[in-house]
Formats: structure tokens, sequence, C-alpha cells
């Protein structure tokens, strides 16, 4: 694999020669740094070495922002639970991801050790590859955002993981994501038979100390 393929991280290993891998997405206009202090608060030491992957999103113009140039998994059109979506960026990210997701299959991790987790548009895009992929993953942790594409789930779907665990967080008070789309986004995939662990918060568009402790809890159960 060429390097020059591959995105920009930030990496943490919380004991050398990692068994597993977390590759975390950020949100918009956000950076690899977004979650790194996350890390030593999430209490994974029975989990085994465990290396966090945070990329950076590729710089374009997002047109919800007046076509300002910023990182962001792919533009943001609009806003609301019908809005069009930027399948084509999905879709040039979600092969970017994959090739991370190689990367640390490369590096001895298999990639049901593997977990795909994201923030906003990082969970969007959480969603669009771990349904997708061909491979069994360790988890989805999807924070504050919602299914992207949701109309071709059905047919685009892997079977390989229909029974992953996702763990879906969201604030009750989001003025970002509508929570009624993360609430929708939940029901479509508990129709289509999914295993969703979801859990609101008296927070908006972020993440607090229940959640995560929440989130700490659940890794050591799909890593531990």
């Amino acid at each position: 694999m060429n390097n020059d393929d591959l995105l920009a991280t930030t990496e943490i290993e919380t004991a050398p020669n990692p068994t597993a891998s977390i590759i975390w997405m950020h949100g918009l206009g956000a950076d690899s740094s977004d979650f790194v202090p996350l890390v030593p608060e999430l209490d994974l030491a029975g989990c085994g070495a465990i290396r966090f992957v945070f990329p950076d999103a590729p710089v374009m113009p997002v047109t919800m922002n007046g076509g300002y140039r910023m990182r962001s998994w792919y533009d943001i059109i609009g806003l609301g639970l019908d809005r069009k979506e930027d399948e084509n960026g999905l879709r040039a990210s979600q092969a970017a991801i994959e090739r991370l997701i190689a990367r640390e299959q490369a590096r001895g991790v298999r990639s049901e050790r593997i977990v795909i987790a994201g923030f906003s548009q990082g969970c969007a895009m959480a969603l669009q590859i771990g349904l997708r992929h061909s491979q069994r993953l360790a988890g989805l942790l999807c924070l504050s955002g919602y299914l992207p594409l949701r109309d071709l789930v059905p047919a685009e779907r892997n079977a390989i993981n229909q029974d992953i665990p996702i763990f879906m967080g969201h604030g009750q008070f989001d003025n970002v994501v509508d929570p009624e789309r993360a609430e929708k986004s939940r029901d479509i995939l508990q129709t289509l038979g999914y295993k969703v662990q979801w859990r609101s918060y008296p927070m908006a568009h972020s993440v607090c100390a229940e959640e995560v402790a929440d989130i700490s809890k659940w890794l050591q159960g799909v890593l531990g």
C-alpha cells in the first residue's frame, strides 16, 4: 500500500504491539486532534494494547457554510430529515477510511478487533463504512450523528456485519444534528435487524461525562 494514498492521522498506542484498533473520525471543521484528550478518560486497560487512529478529513468547500473551505468528510448541502446528500463525497471518504482499515490489518490487527467510531459527520461516516464493510468488524461507535444514504442501506449492506454491536449516543438538546434525525436513524437500523444500544443525554452537540462512561463500558464489552 502506498502511504501517499492514506489520510494524515494522529495516533496513540495505549501499550506496545496493539492487538486492537479504533479508527475515530472527527466532525465538520474539526481535525484529528479533537478526540485525543478523551483517550486517557476511557479506562480500557483490560482490553489489551489499543491503537487509536484519528484521521484528518480532506479540506473542501462546504455548501451550507457559504462554500468556506474546511475539513469535511463530505459536502453538507442542507439540513433536515430529507435533505440532499453528497453521495460522491461520502463514498470517496468511505474508500479513504477503508484504506486505513486495510493498513491496520497489514500492521497485524484482525478486522474483528477494529472499531469504527465517529462524532457528527464522523458518525455518519462510521455507519456508511461499517454497514457495508466486507469483513467482520468489532463494533460501530456512533456519536451525535445520523445514518447517511439511508434508502441505499438495505441493498448495499453486508451480511457479515449484520449483528455488529452499534452504540449510538445523542444530546437531547442538540441544535446541530436534530435528535429526531438520530432517532429516525436508530429506528431504521433496528427495523433492518441491527442491535443498537441507544443512549440520550442532557447535552447539546457535544460529549459529556456520562456518555464517556457509557462509551468506556461499551468498548470494554466489544474489545475486552
